[in-house]
């Protein structure tokens, strides 16, 4: 496998999470739910414990933060990994495999790399700054879509865009285009970053869930901004995703 030893290591912690994973899923683990009401486990709670033992192994001195653990570490760092062990849980427990491993990394607070790994898909994605996106080992690219009545259209979480003035806008945007379509989670970032789907819109989410498949789709061609058109950083909560060439077209009406 090409790629720095940062990389190589991200690869080998998503490994070892998709080892726990596997083990729990389909094994009618306990659920409880956190203060914000989304549900964890302890195969959350032990992936993340897997992945954070093979980072900090290589990497003792980086920042770590966890959707389970929180942030530690790395106080004289430039680097902070972002993990979500489990991204989809509800799915996990529910025992339909939309659900993946997701881990990032920034320097001095800039996205560098990602690795997107869903193991019963048995599909890992994975990017580094300026060395293209790969999905099991193949290079990948968006598409060269530019027309709506061509493309199509991935909704994930969209309860806050509901409630607004954009909403009519989105419907707007969904009778222009070809299709519509809501996969969700990983895997319609994967299709986009792939070429097979060209724009993706979510208004409730956070940096963990999408800061790794922000470095794949950039690194495969596309771009990536929250629905305001600012930066993916560590306050995101919304996305807008599309191969690039299409984005104008979406801006017109969205």
């Amino acid at each position: 496998m090409a790629g720095s030893e940062l990389l190589q290591t991200a690869i080998e912690a998503a490994r070892a999470a998709e080892k726990v994973i596997r083990h729990y899923y389909l094994g009618n683990v306990a659920v409880r739910m956190k203060e914000d009401r989304t549900p964890v486990t302890v195969a959350d709670e032990e992936t993340e414990e897997a992945i954070r033992r093979v980072i900090q192994a290589q990497f003792p001195e980086h920042g770590f933060y966890g959707e389970e653990g929180g942030r530690h570490g790395g106080e004289n760092s430039p680097y902070l990994w972002l993990i979500d062990p489990i991204d989809g849980t509800k799915s996990f427990v529910r025992e339909y495999p939309f659900f993946s491993t997701q881990i990032a990394l920034m320097k001095d607070g800039e996205l560098v790399l990602g690795v997107s790994n869903a193991p019963l898909f048995e599909e890992m994605a994975w990017a580094e700054q300026g060395g293209g996106a790969f999905l099991n080992g193949e290079p990948i690219a968006v598409s060269d879509i530019n027309a709506l009545d061509q493309a199509t259209l991935s909704l994930g979480n969209v309860s806050t865009l509901a409630g607004s003035p954009r909403w009519a806008r989105l419907g707007e945007l969904i009778r222009q285009v070809n299709r519509t379509r809501g996969y969700g989670d990983f895997y319609h970032y994967h299709l986009l970053a792939s070429g097979k789907a060209e724009i993706i819109v979510e208004s409730d989410l956070n940096i963990l869930d999408i800061a790794a498949l922000t470095v794949i789709i950039r690194e495969a061609g596309g771009e990536v901004t929250d629905l305001d058109g600012g930066p993916v950083g560590l306050d995101t909560t919304s996305l807008l995703a599309t191969n690039g060439v299409i984005r104008p077209e979406v801006l017109k009406i969205f």
